[in-house]
Formats: structure tokens, sequence, C-alpha cells
């Protein structure tokens, strides 16, 4: 009996190893036992939005999910230290013959380095490997801690850049009508190849760690995903509305973009359809892309094609990004932006984004 328990503890604590290794130090996405950790974080996730639903305002929302992420990397220590506890407890018991022993010699050993030995001899090899190893998780979570930190300071950096281009929340045709209102549809092709090159750090960092998915951002209508989406509907739209006139990273950045979002989904365990119909459908309607172009023809955007005859096409991109989209928008909470979506947790209504007046010297104001 004691040898099958020390088996069996021996597995559990090679499983809680590995556990560790592949969240912590090896940059990969987690597969088999090595989703424990995402098991955790939805756990955790789930307990943070039953609690928001106290509050009316997505601001109030947004403040109680705000230590989502925080509360996320504690709950994997805690997860590691009560599988490294029952292990050791399991392998202990040939000595201490009592499970309630065992437990206790086994958390103090963690811990403290075998401190209190409640009954039997000791067995001062696994005391030491016990402490030794709560040392080595201890130190790679910190240092692990500033590689997640680093990836959301990037992350975040670009999302609040995009507020002078796309107003707050992010919009996709606010982004064209914005650039078009202040004469600077000139840096449109590097501000695909920007978002381009953002989407692949966010693909590599954000399946490498997938705790960065409950990180949120600094302010309550700041959202990662949905300026991507805004940033890939703004290139869908100006790909079908002017093809000639549109510059290819526009093509590159669409590609990158949804590409990410399905390796994010992949690592989430979702299915994914790799090359979907480019008829569609989509969840967004033919109206609300017509009413968008309506506005974008009121500011001047150059056009080649109607709304109708661009409505192929745009469909034939969004089917790519709009479905992974819309699920990590609700999985997230993210905010009740337009084209974003419902929010099962949210019950709100889809709030514009603001853009201030332009102004001249002369006090002369235009704009909405």
């Amino acid at each position: 009996m004691s040898a099958l328990l020390f088996i069996l503890g021996l597995i559990v604590s090679v499983i809680t190893a590995a556990n560790v290794l592949f969240a912590l130090v090896l940059p990969r996405r987690p597969r088999g036992f090595e989703r424990i950790s995402l098991k955790v974080n939805s756990a955790v996730r789930l307990a943070f939005i039953g609690l928001s639903q106290m509050a009316r305002r997505y601001e109030a929302k947004d403040a109680i999910m705000a230590p989502t992420g925080p509360v996320c990397i504690v709950a994997q220590l805690v997860t590691w230290a009560g599988g490294f506890i029952v292990a050791f407890a399991l392998m202990l018991y040939s000595t201490t013959h009592s499970f309630a022993n065992a437990l206790l010699q086994a958390t103090t050993s963690l811990f403290t380095v075998g401190s209190i030995h409640p009954g039997g001899s000791m067995n001062l090899a696994l005391d030491i490997t016990a402490g030794a190893t709560w040392v080595i998780v201890v130190t790679l979570q910190i240092a692990y801690l500033p590689s997640l930190y680093a990836s959301f300071n990037r992350r975040e950096g670009l999302v609040a850049l995009l507020e002078s281009r796309s107003g707050v929340p992010a919009w996709g045709p606010e982004i064209l009508m914005r650039h078009q209102i202040v004469g600077i549809t000139d840096t449109l092709p590097d501000f695909y190849a920007t978002w381009e090159e953002w989407s692949a750090d966010l693909a590599e960092s954000h399946t490498t760690y997938p705790v960065l998915l409950l990180f949120r951002s600094p302010e309550p209508w700041y959202s990662w995903l949905v300026g991507l989406l805004s940033v890939l509907d703004a290139a869908a739209m100006h790909l079908a509305l002017a093809p000639t006139k549109a510059s290819s990273q526009a093509r590159l950045c669409l590609r990158m973009g949804f590409t990410a979002l399905n390796r994010i989904a992949v690592t989430l365990g979702w299915d994914v359809e790799s090359d979907p119909d480019p008829a569609g459908p989509i969840e967004l309607t033919y109206e609300e892309f017509e009413e968008a172009v309506t506005m974008m023809r009121e500011t001047g955007f150059e056009m080649e094609r109607t709304a109708e005859e661009a409505w192929p096409d745009f469909v034939g991109w969004r089917v790519n990004y709009e479905k992974v989209a819309y699920r990590l928008a609700a999985r997230i909470v993210a905010p009740p932006a337009p084209w974003s979506g419902q929010r099962p947790h949210l019950h709100l209504a889809t709030e514009a984004p603001h853009r201030p007046p332009q102004r001249t010297p002369r006090g002369f104001s235009s704009g909405s």
C-alpha cells in the first residue's frame, strides 16, 4: 500500500512540476495536462465576472474585474503548492502512517524545510526535496513576472496610441474617417504595418502566456481586442471600398491579425475554421455597414465602390476574424464598442466613439 501511494505521489509531483515548467519556462502553447493553468484562470475569471454583476456602469464592472490577471497568477501558485503538498504527503505516508500527519509534514517541509514531524521517523531526503522544490518554483515565478509585464506593456502602448486615431472605444470606420478629416490618409500604410508587427507579437506572447488575456487595460474603455478588431475592420473596409488605392500593407495587417486571433483561440481549446467560406455569413448586417459607408462618404473619404459593391469583399475579409473576435470579446468582457458583438455578462448598450471637434486658430470648429 505504501509503495503504491509513493508511486502515486511521485506521479502527482512530476505532473505538477511539468505544469510549472510549461507555464513559466517553456515558450509553447499549452497542451494536455499543461492546460491545468488554463482551468485555474477560467475559474478565477468566472468568479470575477460574477462579482462584476453587482455593478451597473461599465466603468464599475471594469474596476471589479481589473485584478483578474494578478489573482490568476496567485491562484496558479496556490494550485502548484497544493499539488506538491499532496504529492509529498503521499510519499511520506510510509514513515508517518497517517495521511493527516503526512499532509502536515509535507506542508511544513515545502515552506519551512521540515520543521514539524508529527509522527513516525524523519524522512530527510523528502523534506529537503520538498523545501528545495518550492524555492525553485518561487524563483521561476519571480523571473517570469518581468517577461509577462514586458509583453503587457508592449501590448498596451500601441492600444493607447490608437485613441487619437480611432476614438474611445475604437471603431474601424472611425479610423478611416479621422485620417480623412485631418488629412493624414498617407500615413495609413505605416499604420497597418505597425499593427501587423504588433499582431505577430500578440500571437507569440498571448499563446505563450495565456494569463495575459485576463490582464485588462489601465483605462476602462481601452481594450487590446477592440483595438485590433477596429484596425482589421478599417483595413477590410479600405480594401473593399478602394481596392486600387488601399495599401498592400492592409492585406498583410489583416492576415497577421486574424492569424493571431486564431492562434489564441486554439490555445483556449476552441475549434477554429481555418478556411471559412468568403461568402459568409457574418453577424454584422449590411445595414450597419451601409450606414458606416455613408458616414465615411460625408467626410470625403475617397471610394471607388458603393456600399453594395464593396459588401461582398468586406464579408470575405471579416469572415476570417469576426467569430473568434466576438467570442473573445465576450470572454474577456471587452468594452461594448460598435461592431464587436454581444456581451452576455454586460447587458449594456453599445458605446459609440467620441470624436473631439476639429478646431482652427480662429476658433472655427467642425466634427461632432
